[in-house]
């Protein structure tokens, strides 16, 4: 069994679907000062990292170089780390390419879930243990996809995950982008509401979930960072 740390055995506070995300991360980064934040920048991802940093978060956030990622969400994270000067931008796997032999050519269409463990689960749990957090924040929140249609504001484990937008629809989180003039995706004024790698990603149709765009047609709804046995 493992055994969590005195911070991450501490009690949550009663939170309620209307709890303010900003009363979230602030509550987070008095229970966990070693917090970190892994992002791939989509909507929900700009808007964290906004709410963070209005909250006082100044530690990592952490970003997974596939070599497989649309021009337009390096363009986000380059635009995003000159915007919040004081957090610690960090990429992980930085430099890779699709012929770096980190994986075979096509691997991405023959298995998706060896592709997604190699290149993006592999290095950022490489990097989480050897720096050990307590605890993540990140983006996640309800009404992505069916698979996170129950995740809570705290989640206990081996390290904690903390989602302050559990809550937020996509309605809110495209309001508050707009009200503070966040530097999202463009891809996503394009239909791409779930952005991941170019050759698993297509815009989402009318009716589909914010995730419905992501690995279409391979039964595959998760990367595996969230859900699956290398979970974090």
């Amino acid at each position: 069994m493992t055994l969590l740390t005195p911070e991450v055995s501490a009690s949550v506070p009663a939170f309620g679907p209307d709890t303010d995300p900003l009363e979230v991360i602030g509550w987070a980064l008095q229970a966990h000062p070693d917090l970190v934040m892994p992002s791939a920048f989509n909507l929900n991802g700009v808007v964290l990292l906004d709410l963070a940093a209005r909250a006082g978060y100044t530690g990592d956030v952490l970003f997974v170089d596939t070599g497989y990622h649309f021009p337009e969400t390096l363009a986000t994270r380059d635009r995003l780390a000159e915007r919040y000067p004081q957090l610690n931008f960090v990429t992980l796997n930085a430099g890779a390419s699709p012929d770096d032999g980190q994986t075979p050519d096509g691997l991405y269409a023959t298995n998706p879930d060896a592709c997604c463990a190699a290149r993006k689960v592999e290095p950022l749990q490489r990097h989480l243990k050897s720096r050990n957090p307590s605890a993540l924040l990140n983006a996640r929140s309800r009404d992505q996809a069916s698979t996170r249609a129950d995740i809570p504001f705290v989640e206990d484990g081996a390290r904690r995950k903390i989602n302050p937008l559990a809550y937020w629809t996509r309605e809110q989180l495209e309001v508050y982008a707009t009200a503070h003039d966040l530097p999202v995706n463009p891809l996503y004024f394009d239909g791409f509401l779930s952005i991941g790698c170019w050759p698993c990603t297509r815009a989402v149709r009318p009716g589909e979930d914010a995730r419905a765009g992501r690995w279409a047609g391979q039964g595959k709804t998760e990367c595996g960072l969230w859900a699956g046995e290398q979970r974090l």
